[in-house]
Parts: structure tokens; C-alpha cells; sequence
């Protein structure tokens, strides 16, 4: 029997995703923002990868960096129930687990190798940016999807249904984004609002504007009964 393992990260994530507040709770439902997976020097070789950019998808092992140091509980409150019932940690997805460990499917958009470098672009990623990858594994369509699997506290996709307004000062800076960049800072705030961040017990508060940075933007906004109102989007500079 093995008392202890020592586990060396293998990679680190770059991501939009600079604060725990913000990150959709579960990896796929913010299809339109790509990070990267940088390989650490070491294992950071064209050989490593070889035969991956065969897969359109791969699992990601990595480590709750943030939650390490932060111990664990056998009973946890789920945000899908409202925080208000108790499960057992091995029945969530909670980060404060024995071993803060948690494991993403994500879509692999390219493998790419610039000198002795190695990245991988990957999308729907639900990862804070600088967290600890421990293993790479290809997605096997044959055998990781299960038809008839079934869990009736998850049972299906959870996103507000409500329109996504910007005031014009915020739609300016979308705007100036998309030209810069070509990506759309639209389309990944209205992934993220739409999963609704807010703790489950400030969800009856209408009036509370809450902030979520996303890039090098601190995002303003706001969740009434008939829509998600962006309020501004300030570029913090870092």
C-alpha cells in the first residue's frame, strides 16, 4: 500500500480567468474562451506530444491550487442546491476535497511546438490562470462517454435564460477588444454571466452589483428578473 505520493505538476494553465469568483462552476459551458496549457521545461518536448493533435478532445488532471492549504469536510454544500443541503464530498464536485484534485474535458483547438516550447490551446476550460496541470490524457469518445449514465442532483445543464445588456460605455470596450484581438469579449461575458456566479444565497438581491475580472478587465454587472445588465468594463492594466 502507498502511504504518500509526490506528484511534480507537468504543465501550467494560461487563462482569462485571473479570480476563483467568475469561473463557470463545470468546464464546457464557456465554450468561447481558449486558454493554453504550457508545458513546464522538463516534459516541455515535440516527442511528449506526439499523436495528440489526433484527439478533439483531452481530460485535464490538475490540482485546486487555491484550495491546498484549506483542508476539507466529509459533508459539503453544493451551489446547485441552493447551498442549503448537505452532500458527501465524494458526491460533489467541490474543490476542498482529501486531495484537492479535480480532472476537465476540454476541447483541444492545437498543439503547438515554438522552439522548446509546448503548448496546447484548449476550449470550455474552467480553470483559474497559473493552475498546476498533473497528467494530459486524450478524450476516448468509445469509452468516456457513457449513454445511460445518470445523477439526479446534476441532471442537466443549469444557465440563465435572460438577455445580456451592455451599457454603451461597456459595448465600446467589447467592441475595441474584438478589433484587437479578434476574439469576441461579448460572446465570453455572456458565457460567464449566464452561469450566474452569484453565491447562492445573494440570489434574491437585485440591486447587488458584483464584479468579476476576465482578461485584464474588472467587470461590473448585475442580475435582475429580466435580464443581465453589464454595467462597465475597466481595463485594470495588468
Amino acid at each position: 500500500m502507498i502511504d504518500s505520493l509526490n506528484l511534480q505538476p507537468i504543465a501550467v494553465v494560461r487563462s482569462a480567468f485571473k479570480e476563483k469568483f467568475g469561473i463557470p462552476r463545470q468546464p464546457g459551458l464557456a465554450n468561447s474562451i481558449i486558454s493554453t496549457i504550457e508545458l513546464l521545461p522538463e516534459f516541455a518536448s515535440a516527442e511528449a506530444v506526439r499523436g495528440l493533435e489526433q484527439a478533439s478532445h483531452i481530460w485535464l488532471i490538475f490540482v485546486f491550487s487555491e484550495c491546498v492549504d484549506k483542508g476539507w469536510s466529509p459533508l459539503v454544500r453544493p451551489p446547485r442546491l441552493g447551498g442549503n443541503k448537505k452532500l458527501g464530498v465524494f458526491a460533489t464536485r467541490s474543490p476542498f476535497r482529501p486531495n484537492p484534485v479535480g480532472l476537465s474535458p476540454v476541447k483541444l483547438e492545437a498543439v503547438r511546438v515554438e522552439g522548446n516550447k509546448v503548448f496546447l490551446d484548449v476550449r470550455g476550460a474552467d480553470l483559474l490562470d497559473g493552475t498546476p496541470i498533473l497528467d494530459i490524457k486524450p478524450y476516448l469518445p468509445y469509452s468516456d462517454v457513457i449513454e445511460d449514465a445518470e445523477f439526479a442532483v446534476a441532471d442537466k445543464i443549469e444557465k440563465l435564460d435572460l438577455p445580456v445588456v451592455f451599457s454603451p460605455e461597456a459595448k465600446t470596450v467589447c467592441e475595441l477588444y474584438e478589433q484587437n484581438s479578434g476574439s469576441s469579449l461579448t460572446e465570453q461575458i455572456c458565457d460567464i454571466l449566464s452561469c450566474d456566479p452569484r453565491p447562492a444565497y445573494k440570489k434574491n438581491d437585485s440591486e447587488r452589483v458584483y464584479g468579476v475580472k476576465l482578461h485584464n478587465f474588472d467587470i461590473r454587472w448585475q442580475i435582475t428578473n429580466d435580464q443581465i445588465y453589464v454595467e462597465s468594463i475597466v481595463s485594470t492594466g495588468t
